[in-house]
This record gives structure tokens, C-alpha cells and sequence, in this order.
């Protein structure tokens, strides 16, 4: 694990140096790229899909209850590879989130997909995904002695 730990903190800043940049974007939004990606400023006080979105503790507080089990469960075990580094991805993207639901209260989110109805969403999420499914891959396809 220890060769993929430098994945969580970059995920983590460069999380935090696009949110710097958040309240830079236009009201209405902005085209990135032409039918695939804009920008759009929003905030989510809620979880996933704005879950919880009346109550902003509550995501909060299961952010942090989340990431510690998690961290007690991987504590002293040898993760390789693919899962190694999508957990790395994935404790960074929560970091990032955390961090803005602590400070906030919300969650500034910014990316929209053009070519899809779907929620806008931040480079954490965007990490968190990339990082979920970096283990699902290794689960399917990685050495099973290891």
C-alpha cells in the first residue's frame, strides 16, 4: 500500500484546488467541451443524489463514521495494485467531500455531463467512482493469491 499512499493526498488537493476555482464559474454555467462536458456551479448539502439534503450533519457524521471504519478494517493489511490504489482514489475523494461538509456544511459541485441526464458533481466524487471501480476491476481480474 505503501507505494500507491501519494494517491490519496493528490486526490485530495487537487480536489481542493478545483474548488477554489468554483465560485469563478458563471451562474448559468459554461461549456468545456462541446456536448460532453460544462460547468456548473451548485451546491449539495446532502449525500449522493442529494440524499439527506435537509439535514447537512447527517452526512457529515457518516462521512466520518465511514471513513474510519473503513480505515480501522485496512489497518495492518497488504493491499497491491489496482485495489491499492483505488482505495487510495477513494480515501482522498471522501477526504475532499469531508473536508467541505465540515468547513460548509455543503459540498460545492461543478461538472456536469452534456451527453447524459445526470447530477452535477466534483472531483472528489469523480475520484470516488474512479476509485470504486479500480477494485471492482482488480476483484474481477486480479491475483487471487494475494
Amino acid at each position: 500500500m505503501k507505494r500507491y499512499g501519494w494517491i490519496a493526498p493528490a486526490a485530495f488537493l487537487a480536489d481542493r484546488g478545483v474548488k477554489l476555482l468554483w465560485d469563478r464559474i458563471p451562474a448559468g454555467g459554461r461549456v468545456l467541451i462541446p456536448g460532453i462536458l460544462g460547468l456548473y456551479p451548485a451546491r449539495n448539502t446532502g449525500m449522493a443524489f442529494s440524499l439527506f439534503s435537509g439535514s447537512p450533519w447527517i452526512p457529515g457524521v457518516l462521512g466520518i463514521l465511514v471513513t474510519a471504519a473503513a480505515l480501522l478494517l485496512l489497518r495492518g493489511r497488504t493491499l497491491r495494485g489496482m485495489t491499492a490504489a483505488g482505495l487510495m482514489m477513494m480515501l482522498g475523494g471522501a477526504a475532499g467531500n469531508l473536508t467541505d461538509r465540515l468547513l460548509t456544511g455543503s459540498v460545492p459541485d461543478m461538472f456536469e455531463l452534456l451527453f447524459v441526464r445526470f447530477a452535477v458533481f466534483n472531483l472528489a466524487d469523480a475520484c470516488l467512482v474512479a476509485g470504486c471501480g479500480l477494485v471492482i476491476i482488480d476483484l474481477f481480474t486480479g491475483d487471487r493469491h494475494g
